[in-house]
C-alpha cells in the first residue's frame, strides 16, 4: 500500500513509502526557484525507481509549510490534483513537523527532549516551531515522533532565540543561517524529508485523526492584496 509524499517548502523533494513508513524510493534537489518544472518529472522518476505505477498509490501526503507562497503552492496543487485524478486521499502535514522528526531520529534524541525546528523565511527571518520528542511508535519506521509545544511563527532569528531561552536544540536551514542567534546542531538535517511527512500522516491517522487538512501555512500576509473599495460620497 504505497504512499507518495511531496515537499516544496524549501527545496523540491519526493518520497514513496510503504504503509508502515519504510522508504521505497526518494529524490530531492536543492533548487528553490523551479518547483513547477521539477516536481512532476521527479514524481515520475520516483515511481519508476520504486517499480510502481501511479495507480498503485493509496494516498498522497504533502508538506503544508510554513514556506513562501509560490513554491509551497506548487506542491499543494500538485498533491491535490494527483490525489483527485487517482481517486485517493490527500493529507497535509507541517513541513516543520517533518524536519523535527528527522532531527530527533538523526540525533538520537531521547523522549522528553525539546528542539526548535527553523526554516529560512527570507527577509532575515525564520519560520520556527518548538517540539518535544515522544516515545517511539511500536511497529513504525523512522524512529521517534514529536509533539508541537509552541509555534509555528515567523520572526527574526534573534527574537526566536530570545523566546526559547537556553538549552533548546536548534535544527534546520533557518538555524544554520543565523549561527550568532540559533546555532544549528551538527548532524541534524537542514530540510524536511518527505518520507517523514508520510510517517507522521500514517501515525496520526492510526491514532484516530479524521482528516489532515492541506491548507497552507504561509504565516505572512500577502505582499499584494486587492485595493480597498472606495466609499461612495453621501448624496
Amino acid at each position: 500500500m504505497p504512499v507518495i509524499a511531496l515537499d516544496t517548502s524549501a527545496a523540491v523533494a519526493v518520497s514513496v513509502t510503504d504503509d508502515v513508513g519504510r522508504t521505497l524510493a526518494a529524490r530531492a534537489t536543492p533548487e528553490q526557484r523551479r518547483h513547477a518544472e521539477l516536481l512532476a518529472p521527479m514524481i515520475v522518476d520516483v515511481l519508476a525507481d520504486a517499480g510502481l505505477d501511479r495507480r498503485d498509490l493509496t494516498a498522497v501526503v504533502v508538506g503544508t509549510g510554513p514556506a513562501p507562497f509560490t513554491g509551497l503552492r506548487v506542491g499543494l496543487v500538485t498533491a491535490r490534483t494527483l490525489a483527485l485524478a487517482l481517486g485517493i486521499p490527500v493529507h497535509g502535514v507541517s513541513s516543520l513537523d517533518a524536519l523535527a522528526v528527522g532531527a530527533a531520529r538523526e540525533l538520537g534524541l531521547a523522549p522528553g527532549v525539546e528542539l526548535l525546528a527553523a526554516a529560512d523565511a527570507r527577509r532575515r527571518e525564520v519560520y520556527a516551531a518548538r517540539y518535544r520528542v515522544l516515545e517511539p511508535v511500536p511497529g513504525a519506521e523512522g524512529g521517534p515522533l514529536v509533539e508541537l509545544v509552541a509555534g509555528p511563527v515567523v520572526d527574526s532569528a534573534q527574537a526566536v532565540a530570545a523566546s526559547i531561552g537556553q538549552g533548546v536544540i536548534a535544527v534546520g536551514a533557518g538555524a544554520a543561517l543565523y549561527p550568532e542567534h540559533l546555532a544549528a546542531t551538527p548532524g541534524a538535517p537542514a530540510h524536511p524529508d518527505p518520507a517523514d511527512l508520510a510517517r507522521l500522516a500514517l501515525a496520526r491517522l492510526a491514532a484516530g485523526a479524521q482528516s489532515l487538512p492541506t491548507e497552507p501555512l504561509y504565516l505572512r500576509r500577502p505582499d499584494v492584496v486587492p485595493p480597498a473599495e472606495r466609499k461612495r460620497a453621501s448624496a
